[in-house]
């Protein structure tokens, strides 16, 4: 069991909403970061239900949910490691000094290496999960344009089409070819989407992330050298799809074995969309991680 306080912090353009969990009994283990991206504090819910034997941050990104974004603010890998850096030193009256531990999923998995390569000092273990790191991909140039293709589409025609694009594009399984690009747009209400355009340009992924992310080129050197132990990681789902070949691309160039989860892409919570995963069977995989 834990108790959550919960607090903001100034970031240039924005406001960070963060809670820390701290356990009702004494712990012995680092703090835990938990962060993905665009998804928010309230997507890990359940996981945190079963880490309560530690410390836990979590957090919403700039524009998600309780953290805003001022209409000057920007997004970008940089930016979004300098929050997580922001978030751990507000804590520190709370969670102490030391290096933190982080769990990372999605976007954020690939936001993470960039606070790797700027704060090492901060940071124990750091389990990258599931990055679409797009540059890392043998079909990286087809894949960039499919996401300035969504980009596009989500100015011009507004979220359901973009989206249904965007969930098309990470459910393909293999590489992609240029025969992707030419296929015909997928119907927004197959997959529970809008089809009518509400005017609004405000989503994180479809307006900033996606315009961001796939241009990213992690240093690899630097990650390959660094004193924080990585681990890339992605779920036994899957197989072929953009993210979790992120995560193979990437323990390939570090010279290691990714750590395997159980479930998909979002393992660490059941829904509608993935009754099957199990959150405490995937707290349990990170704790065996995390202890090396």
């Amino acid at each position: 069991m834990s108790t959550q306080k919960t607090f903001t912090v100034d970031a240039p353009g924005a406001v960070l909403t963060y809670d820390v969990h701290v356990p009702d009994g004494p712990s012995d283990r680092r703090p835990l970061f938990v962060l993905a991206s665009p998804m928010a504090a309230s997507d890990f819910g359940q996981l945190v239900g079963h880490l309560g034997d530690r410390t836990v941050l979590t957090y919403d990104p700039r524009g998600m949910e309780r953290s805003t974004l001022s209409p000057d603010g920007k997004v970008s890998v940089p930016i979004h490691a300098d929050d997580f850096h922001r978030v751990v030193q507000a804590a520190r009256d709370v969670i102490g000094e030391g290096p933190v531990d982080v769990f990372a999923s999605s976007g954020g998995a690939v936001n993470v290496l960039a606070w790797v390569v700027d704060h090492p000092d901060e940071l124990g273990t750091v389990v990258a999960h599931e990055p679409p790191l797009w540059t890392l991909l043998e079909d990286s140039d087809v894949q960039r344009k499919v996401a300035a293709d969504i980009v596009e589409t989500y100015q011009r025609d507004g979220f359901g089409p973009a989206m249904a694009k965007f969930i098309q594009l990470v459910m393909q399984p293999g590489p992609l070819t240029e025969d992707y690009l030419r296929q015909p747009a997928p119907d927004p209400a197959a997959f529970g989407l809008p089809t009518e355009d509400d005017g609004s340009r405000d989503d994180l992924l479809l307006g900033w992330n996606m315009a961001t992310l796939p241009h990213f080129e992690p240093d690899l050197d630097a990650l390959r050298a660094t004193s924080v132990r990585l681990v890339p990681a992605h779920g036994e789902a899957g197989e072929g799809e953009m993210a979790r070949r992120g995560a193979e691309a990437l323990a390939a160039a570090l010279g290691v074995e990714p750590a395997v989860f159980p479930g998909d892409h979002g393992g660490f919570m059941a829904n509608e969309w993935s009754p099957g995963n199990d959150p405490a069977a995937f707290a349990a995989r990170l704790k065996e991680v995390l202890a090396g």
